[in-house]
């Protein structure tokens, strides 16, 4: 029963540092693009074509990535944390629960 916690508590760990890495990711992102706008704003502004500006570009880069991020992790975790999970309970219901 220990070593089925300690595995557990293994895995949460696992998905926590991932966690934390993918929002440290997205803050740096974020934060990137509105100090952009806040201290260069004629960059931000700059037309690369009438009617489209670097801003609008680099705020869909930030949707976009959010997105990509967003998929990275949902893939992750189907490989990694819900096969062991899965494993984990397999393995317990094997022994009873117990």
């Amino acid at each position: 029963m220990q070593r089925d916690i300690s595995e557990v508590d293994a895995l949460a760990r696992k998905r926590w540092r991932m966690a934390v890495t993918l929002s440290a990711l997205m803050i740096t992102i974020y934060f990137g693009f509105i100090l952009l706008i806040a201290f260069n704003k004629a960059a931000m502004g700059a037309l690369l074509t009438p009617g489209l500006s670097v801003g609008i570009v680099l705020g869909a880069a930030v949707i976009v990535l959010t997105w990509a991020v967003t998929l990275f992790y949902v893939r992750w975790a189907n490989r990694h944390v819900d096969g062991e999970i899965a494993r984990l309970n397999a393995r317990l219901s094997e022994n009873g629960g117990k």
